[in-house]
């Protein structure tokens, strides 16, 4: 089902495409699916997407793919408009403040930079107008090529995976459950929701209904586009 972006996400220069192909496979293919359930979301849950306390309006992106932890800086203009700045890979609990501080500096670059061009940004036309920025849907048809096409598609499938499973872990913590009192509540395994929950692509319908009504006392609606 293709969904509209209701923020915009872009890189600025080369910040994070140079982290970004840096890291493995599995790696890139979890940021894509955190950039577009950032881009796609009404509300992200701090999991993946938080504000740093005692900056400039700074946020960072959080990935997590077995015990690697991975870290994305990134602000806001224009509203719903988010510019990636620099990455890293996580070694301790603490942020490490010379990567804040280079974030820092990036965004008040990016900022200097559109003073001083006096540049009028659309949104739509953005990366056009900027020959230093380029949007996530941009590289994400560079990656998967455009939307119909079997490699596209696949990715899809997955990022629909990974989001029904970030909506399904948010509503059982709004509702103080823990994942063996979900899967007592509607028949099934602990095991069977920590899979759901982290983005398991063969999922039962059967079970997902069950799950959604049952378990969370909500309904499933189903939309096809032909």
């Amino acid at each position: 089902m293709e969904e509209k972006f209701i923020r915009n996400i872009f890189y600025y220069k080369d910040f994070y495409l140079d982290f970004f192909k840096s890291l493995k496979p599995e790696v890139r293919k979890k940021f894509n699916w955190t950039l577009q359930l950032i881009a796609t979301l009404d509300r992200v849950p701090e999991k993946y997407f938080k504000h740093i306390t005692n900056s400039t309006g700074l946020f960072e992106i959080r990935v997590e793919v077995g015990s690697d932890i991975y870290r994305v800086f990134c602000f806001f203009d224009k509203g719903h408009l988010v510019i990636l700045a620099n990455g890293f890979q996580k070694k301790s609990q603490k942020t490490p403040a010379s990567e804040i501080e280079l974030a820092e500096k990036i965004k008040k670059q990016y900022f200097e930079e559109l003073e001083d061009k006096k540049k009028i940004i659309v949104t739509i036309n953005m990366s056009k107008n900027n020959k230093n920025l380029m949007s996530f849907a941009e590289h994400l048809d560079n990656q998967y090529g455009e939307k119909g096409t079997e490699k596209r598609e696949k990715y899809e499938e997955g990022f629909e995976a990974f989001k029904l499973g970030v909506m399904l872990q948010e509503l059982r913590k709004e509702q103080g459950m823990t994942q063996e009192q979900l899967a007592q509540k509607c028949g099934t395994t602990k095991t069977y929701i920590s899979r759901i929950e982290n983005n398991a692509s063969d999922i039962r319908l059967s079970t997902l209904m069950r799950i959604i009504r049952e378990g969370l006392g909500g309904h499933l609606k189903l939309h096809v586009d032909i």
